[in-house]
């Protein structure tokens, strides 16, 4: 029975590590579309990616594939970090504190944050979308998420609260692309020490480059 626990243990945290993986493709596609915002042209690209992404039928099976992928990650996260809780429910003492990574002991805060952020920003925009809240329309009669962008990005406790999620994503990141890989069972001595380095990276790039933004329409709008 305990062979059968640990194999259950080993297949949702591998599970939860090639959802990751995938994640973070998602999120560099993501961020590739919303730094459209940021052209000099009104919106027009950002607003023709935007109608592609809304009107493409492959889009919309991928979308559902991404929202199951989400969920499925939350759900699996929260199984593991509770077994984790039952298995060592006394607290350390200070003489005898757990050596776990920081960012190993964040990850289940972090990643409430971003869950909270999903919530936020799924309310603003992709509740428009599809038609559940009302907002400015474009030439399309569709919904204008430029015009939204700006109007949202004007307020400074937006941005501010859009920049902290942000941060707690990059933790999130840095220390979730080397652990996914050695969850694979892809660690080695030699080439570790790289991935790690292409965590932080990919944490940096994908965290400044959405805080780019807000702070864009900000103080550029």
């Amino acid at each position: 029975m305990q062979k059968i626990l640990q194999v259950a243990s080993i297949t949702k945290k591998i599970t939860l590590a090639i959802i990751g993986l995938f994640l973070i493709t998602f999120l560099l596609v993501h961020l590739g579309i919303n730094l459209c915002l940021l052209r000099d042209d009104g919106g027009a690209w950002f607003r023709a990616a935007a109608h592609f992404m809304g009107t493409n039928y492959l889009v919309k099976v991928f979308e559902i594939v991404l929202f199951g992928a989400i969920a499925l990650h939350i759900l699996l996260a929260l199984l593991i970090q509770f077994h984790n809780w039952y298995a060592r429910p006394i607290g350390y003492k200070s003489c005898n504190k757990s050596k776990t990574a920081l960012g190993s002991k964040l990850m289940i805060w972090t990643g409430i944050l971003i869950v909270f952020f999903l919530a936020v920003h799924f309310v603003h925009f992709y509740f428009a979308k599809i038609g559940l809240v009302d907002g400015p329309l474009d030439a399309n009669n569709e919904p204008d998420f430029y015009v939204m962008a700006h109007i949202l990005f004007k307020k400074a406790w937006v941005v501010v609260m859009y920049i902290g999620f942000m941060i707690a994503l990059a933790f999130h990141l840095a220390h979730a692309f080397p652990s996914a890989f050695q969850t694979l069972g892809l660690a080695h001595s030699k080439y570790t020490p790289i991935i790690k380095i292409v965590g932080i990276a990919l944490a940096v790039v994908i965290s400044v480059g959405f805080a780019i933004i807000p702070l864009f329409f900000y103080f550029c709008k």
